[in-house]
């Protein structure tokens, strides 16, 4: 999803977290950290730790299996090598990773609409929003109709661009943290720390990309899992930090009325209203940034997995230059309804369950073939188990406060679930002999 460099030009520890770390800060902090704080009160901080456990121990499925499958089909391989007699398995898993591509997709335009409107004084305007939303998915399916990939240099200059923005923030934001703000720390209850964390998770969604960059790495056996433990450490330090300034210098009631741009509101006290715009200016390079490489590596994926039957034939279809239109076409249509159509709760739900079930899938087969990664059982299990809780408790505090948004989230992927079955099925019976 992110920038390749030339196969004679290796990627080593750096550039692997450049990547991790750039594909979680894609959009996420941003939008999420206003959910984070009206669920987890005082205690949100809590929650980003406890999401950085679960990506620890989901990345640990990664790692083992990335360096004993060296493949850039990622989780989709995984599972085929998993269950080789029942090709549907990974076939549904890979329509389920699209599904959240289109999530994520709808949370980055959805929050760079809304950070945009914040700068243009047009906060709260669904309108603006909803215009800048659509506007920011059209241009960039344009950039990647017409072949151009953004330079890797200036790929790098945005991920670190925003990591030193985030940083400075942080630092200076923790000098003006008043203590007394945390008091009560559980003053939603402690499971509200763990709900939170549920409904977030989608902020580390992104370290995979790592893995898909296995055969171009100089070492892969020691920086693959330093690259992924080591970005999912920084970015969650970084996550730690920002909510911790937010929460000990903003009431709740201040950073739930701006939830959708949070992280601008709490600028806005420390460092003025430059503050406010430099945060916003983050948060459409990140967001912008985020939908381009996800729009390119969906894409690919889309049609990658239509050249094996388990997609419509239509989305192998490629232009002159090579770029599959009818896929980028596609994900842009799906990640703009959903951007128009759902709030930003749903998003955020919708494209945290759909990581976890995926990252699941791939637990599952990591201790299937624990034979060939070399895992360790209790690790993996212990793995497991955190990711399901999770999924669990989604699905309960949606039972419980919001059963219609459940409802068409089950929806969704009985939908998708059942269109992907029967097509793979249909095109295994008509393939030829």
């Amino acid at each position: 999803m992110h920038h390749r460099k030339p196969t004679d030009e290796k990627l080593g520890l750096r550039e692997l977290i450049a990547m991790g770390v750039g594909g979680m800060i894609g959009g996420g902090i941003f939008s999420v950290l206003g959910i984070a704080v009206s669920l987890g009160g005082h205690a949100a901080p809590l929650s980003f730790v406890i999401d950085m456990l679960i990506a620890l121990a989901a990345g640990y499925h990664y790692v083992r299996l990335a360096l004993t499958f060296r493949d850039d089909g990622a989780s989709y391989t995984y599972l085929r090598r998993a269950w080789p007699n029942r090709p549907w398995i990974a076939g549904i898993e890979g329509w389920t990773v699209i599904l959240g591509y289109v999530g994520t997709l709808a949370l980055y335009a959805f929050t760079f609409g809304a950070y945009g409107a914040d700068l243009l004084g047009s906060a709260g305007n669904p309108a603006v929003r909803i215009w800048l939303s659509a506007g920011v998915l059209l241009f960039f399916m344009v950039v990647n109709l017409e072949g151009v990939r953004s330079a890797g240099v200036t790929e790098d200059l945005i991920v670190y661009g925003k990591i030193i923005i985030l940083g400075l923030f942080g630092a200076i934001g923790l000098s003006q943290v008043q203590t007394d703000r945390f008091l009560p720390l559980f003053d939603q209850g402690v499971p509200a720390v763990f709900l939170g964390a549920a409904v977030i998770f989608v902020a580390y969604e992104g370290f995979q990309l790592i893995t898909n960059a296995v055969h171009e790495t100089r070492d892969p056996d020691r920086d693959i899992p330093r690259g992924i433990y080591g970005s999912i450490l920084i970015t969650g330090l970084i996550y730690l930090v920002l909510a911790v300034v937010a929460v000990g210098t903003l009431s709740l009631a201040q950073i739930e009325s701006a939830e959708e741009y949070a992280l601008a509101q709490v600028a806005q006290p420390i460092l003025g209203n430059a503050g406010r715009v430099l945060i916003g200016l983050a948060a459409l390079m990140a967001t912008s940034s985020a939908i381009n490489s996800t729009l390119f590596g969906a894409s690919r994926m889309i049609a990658e997995m239509a050249g094996q039957r388990m997609m419509p034939r239509i989305f192998t279809r490629r232009d002159r230059k090579g770029v599959p239109w009818a896929a980028v076409v596609a994900m842009t249509g799906a990640g703009l309804a959903f951007a128009l159509l759902g709030s930003l709760s749903v998003i955020a739900e919708f494209s945290s369950m759909t990581f976890l079930l995926v990252s699941i899938g791939v637990s599952l087969a990591n201790l299937k073939l624990r034979g060939q990664t070399g895992a360790k059982i209790r690790i993996a299990l212990a793995g497991l188990v955190l990711m399901a809780i999770t999924v669990v408790t989604i699905l309960i505090y949606l039972a419980a406060t919001n059963p219609t948004e459940l409802g068409m989230i089950l929806a969704l992927y009985l939908a998708v679930g059942g269109v992907a079955l029967a097509y793979i099925r249909w095109s295994q019976v008509r393939a030829p002999a």
